[in-house]
């Protein structure tokens, strides 16, 4: 399909989902027209079009928050675009990862969860700070608190592991995963890099080399 087939409406626009390429969470719906679609698809970057400014913006221009784009897809209708993106910093103008994180309604559904939706909702809390959270005090507090934290839940864990005990050690290492996840967001470390991380080092072989060399010694 070429871009002559795209149906845009009667001002020339045509509705763009961003989603992150990663983790497959809607990041923003903006606009694209003709001209901003080309820029898109030849610059590997999204453009889209201010409808209340009535102009052209490359996202990240001023914000340095590019978004390069893995996929551009287009619905039954060719009425709206989907746009696969690996980012460089958040979506939103307020500085969350996503512009969608205001909740009308949401059914407790543990199937939904993801490590990067409570990445994002912890960033949130670090970026847009509540008086009454947890994690917003936690990073009110600083680095020194957050390592304190992340030290007494390896301790529980142990214990918990220990005492032989599954249900704690599950509740246990779930403390230590989110306060760890707190320390990444301190220290500007993404759910991206520790994969990156454990994909370049063949962990499970090199972990097993590592401690039969241990044993040599």
């Amino acid at each position: 399909m070429n871009i002559e087939q795209i149906k845009f409406d009667k001002n020339g626009l045509i509705p763009t989902i961003i989603q992150d390429y990663y983790t497959k969470e809607v990041l923003t719906l903006a606009y694209m027209n003709r001209e901003s679609l080309e820029i898109t698809l030849k610059d590997k970057r999204t453009c889209f079009y201010s409808r209340s400014r009535q102009e052209l913006w490359l996202k990240g221009e001023t914000s340095g928050n590019y978004q390069n784009v893995v996929s551009v897809k287009y619905d039954c209708d060719a009425d709206a675009l989907l746009v696969e993106v690996k980012k460089e910093g958040p979506a939103c103008h307020t500085g969350s990862e996503s512009c969608f994180f205001n909740s009308l309604f949401e059914a407790e559904n543990y199937s939904n969860f993801s490590p990067e939706k409570l990445y994002n909702l912890i960033k949130d809390r670090k970026v847009n700070p509540e008086e009454k959270s947890y994690t917003s005090y936690l990073f009110e507090k600083g680095l020194d608190k957050i390592l304190k934290k992340v030290g007494e839940e390896c301790t529980e864990v142990i214990i918990g592991a220990k005492n032989n005990d599954n249900d704690e050690l599950r509740y246990e290492i779930a403390d230590l995963y989110y306060h760890t996840l707190v320390l990444m967001i301190e220290q500007g470390l993404t759910i991206q890099d520790i994969k990156e991380e454990l994909a370049k080092r063949h962990i499970i072989d090199h972990k097993v080399k590592q401690e039969k060399m241990g044993g040599e010694k």
